[in-house]
């Protein structure tokens, strides 16, 4: 999983990492940058240097993902701008290379309100690409094809995401919860990610039976798939 910020796992794809988690998988955040600039404004307002807002943000990130069973790595690349290089995305072959993941989740290509979000998605994309080249000089054996899936954004009409996939995340969501809890840096964000989740659920029910107006707590999280399912079942 590869996040920009600090905290853009938790929010869009927390439900997803302790879905896996729970079923025994190992799930990996890259985060590639603490979201120190952008993101953080309390902590600006309260007088926080940059190298104390760093530790904060590590900190919290850390554990937001213990409470989704998460392995974590923060490559300190720098936020507003997150400039794109060969370098990161080599580091990001590199723990394909390692990893060999089955999905890879990021943020969708286009966001109009935070260019760190589509660079980080090019460079996970770029990166996936260059880890199947035989040729390509890192360890590893050459990826297979993982598929791509963008979670959802925050603005999402704003950003050309149209979900195609709906993942229940009823038996998980206080866990996720719990993880946006770990974020008091945007508290902001915390009802308002249960609030999405809960729309998100209306639309799984409505989309996996008949509407029949009966009351349910189901939660959700859409993603966008990028590249074919690849199946002999139509289902």
């Amino acid at each position: 999983m590869i996040s920009a910020h600090a905290g853009d796992f938790v929010w869009r794809a927390g439900g997803a990492i302790a879905l896996a988690t729970s079923r025994g998988e190992r799930a990996k955040v890259v985060c590639l940058s603490f979201g120190e600039r952008g993101e953080s404004a309390k902590a600006w307002r309260a007088g926080r240097t940059l190298d104390e807002i760093k530790a904060i943000r590590r900190e919290e990130a850390q554990n937001a993902a213990a409470a989704l069973g998460a392995e974590i790595e923060f490559f300190d690349a720098g936020d507003y701008p997150l400039i794109e290089s060969t370098e990161l995305v080599d580091r990001l072959v590199r723990v394909y290379r390692e990893l060999e993941p089955d999905v890879v989740l990021t943020h969708p290509l286009a966001d109009p309100y935070n260019g760190d979000h589509p660079a980080a998605a090019r460079m996970a994309l770029q990166a996936r690409v260059l880890a199947q080249a035989a040729g390509y000089d890192a360890p590893g054996a050459p990826l297979g094809a993982p598929p791509v899936f963008f979670f959802e954004p925050h603005q999402p009409e704003q950003c050309d995401f149209k979900p195609d996939l709906l993942l229940d995340i009823t038996p998980v969501f206080d866990r996720k919860r719990k993880a946006m809890e770990c974020l008091p840096a945007q508290q902001h964000m915390w009802d308002y990610y249960t609030d999405l989740a809960k729309r998100r659920g209306v639309q799984l029910k409505r989309n996996a039976g008949p509407n029949l107006g009966l009351a349910h707590d189901t939660m959700g999280e859409a993603y966008m798939r990028l590249y074919p399912q690849v199946t002999d079942v139509l289902a």
